[in-house]
């Protein structure tokens, strides 16, 4: 009798399980059904920002596998179909599609919701021409009310990442540019205060203006649609905002029928990706995943953690036995002139969390200073006493610096002290790298501030 396994999400971690599980199993074996709300399967939500900001043109470049490919891969995938219940006792989920709500069976279930953004609750917050950015089609929603209604100011409220991204993005597309956050510095969760001023200072040299610590209390609207936003300290005039408030898992079904939600709000899983229930797995954003630095379970919603975990369930769903290690916080981001780097424990985290840490920041450059090209770069990495274990770097700098950040998330991920850091062997050319690249400058300063 041929199993059947469906699939609730079809992004990244949906359809990466869906896609691991047809290669190790053949349809007439197993069936696999897809079902996604919105019209967009295996697209690069991390490339929204560069679609409305025009630098991308066509939103079709953004989707790595359209729903018809596969479809002839042997997936059915179902677009438009958004699951509303799971019932882990009858092996089914209800699922609501234009003609009404039906149930469908299932042997194995991979749970791959993903997150929703943040809406603040203020007043006025449901009003026309207030946009989260979490799916494509969030995106492509966000284009086209630029397009036809020509916004002339644009308020982003949150300094994270999708803030800081779609505020260099609105920019580009000529409008005026307000940012707002409730914290000193953008990237506050990310980045310690030091190297968050270099973002803003990029920020503001591209004509955004940056109102910190302030709070917003509510979005004023006339006939419905934005025109104001009201802060603790201010009213910003607003033809269009963006919400860069942060996403939280989308765990909400999961939870109502039954699977282990944890702290954080995200599915609990083991390491191999299955859920409270038998049979039922979880991979993506809508997961919490085991922190290797600090041990504490985390929601950490990238697309690399989507796919790997994605990956394993397919693996687990068909008979296999891969396991999902953790999360050490990689992450990078272009914001303006600068690349932004970080991964592990910040020294405020450590300082939150009672970890004894000292920290070392240097300047340098991203080449040999008499290379053209050569730009300036800040490193900074945080080590444990007594071990000098490095537990946390961020690094800030011109092209050619974020990338840097993957030699200290390997030396994270395998507990290195920062002498052994400082004697890495790693490439040198003078056009790449001074002849002491600055990873190795900033881990040999740790080590000398460890004593």
């Amino acid at each position: 009798m041929t199993e059947r396994l469906v699939v609730i999400g079809g992004d990244a971690a949906g359809m990466t399980a869906a896609s691991r599980a047809r290669r190790r199993r053949d349809p007439e074996d197993l069936e696999i059904v897809a079902f996604e709300r919105g019209p967009y399967t295996s697209y690069s939500a991390c490339g929204i920002p560069y679609f409305v900001g025009d630098l991308v043109t066509d939103v079709d470049k953004l989707v790595a596998r359209t729903p018809e490919e596969h479809r002839r891969n042997g997936i059915d995938v179902r677009t438009g179909h958004e699951v509303v219940a799971i019932d882990v006792n009858q092996r089914r989920v209800r699922v609501r599609d234009g003609d009404g709500e039906r149930d469908e069976p299932f042997d194995q279930l991979v749970v791959a919701t993903g997150a929703v953004p943040f809406r603040p609750e203020v007043p006025g917050v449901d009003a026309d021409g207030i946009f989260g950015v979490q799916t494509l089609a969030d995106g492509v929603a966000v284009r086209r009310a630029i397009e036809e209604h020509k916004p002339r100011r644009a308020v982003v409220v949150g300094g994270g990442y999708v803030g800081l991204e779609m505020a260099e993005a609105l920019v580009r597309c000529g409008l005026e540019v307000t940012l707002v956050d409730r914290t000193e510095q953008p990237m506050a969760a990310t980045l310690d205060d030091d190297m968050a001023a270099l973002v803003t200072d990029a920020l503001r040299a591209v004509g955004v203006t940056m109102y910190m610590s302030e709070s917003v209390e509510g979005f004023d609207g006339d006939g419905g649609t934005v025109r104001a936003v009201q802060t603790t300290e201010r009213t910003l005039p607003a033809d269009i905002v963006i919400l860069g408030t942060g996403v939280r898992p989308n765990s909400g079904i999961a939870r109502e029928g039954g699977i282990a939600i944890g702290e954080t709000g995200g599915i609990v899983t083991d390491s191999r990706m299955e859920t409270s229930v038998g049979g039922a797995w979880a991979a993506g954003d809508c997961v919490e995943s085991v922190d290797r630095v600090t041990d504490r379970h985390v929601v950490v919603p990238l697309g690399t953690h989507a796919n790997k975990q994605g990956r394993v369930v397919g693996i687990n769903s068909t008979g296999g036995d891969a396991r999902f290690p953790g999360v050490v916080g990689t992450a990078v981001s272009k914001i303006c002139a600068y690349e932004v780097a970080r991964t592990g424990m910040t020294e405020r985290m450590a300082d939150e969390l009672g970890r004894d840490v000292v920290a070392a920041t240097i300047d340098s450059t991203t080449r040999a200073s008499y290379v053209p090209g050569a730009a300036p770069i800040k490193v900074k990495v945080v080590a444990e006493r007594p071990t000098g274990t490095i537990v946390g770097a961020q690094i800030v700098g011109e092209e050619g610096a974020a990338k840097r950040i993957d030699v200290l998330a390997t030396a994270i991920w395998n507990r290195m002290p920062v002498d052994e850091v400082a004697s890495l062997d790693i490439s040198y050319a003078p056009p790449f790298a001074p002849v002491w690249d600055p990873v190795l400058i900033a881990a040999r300063k740790a080590g000398d501030a460890l004593g």
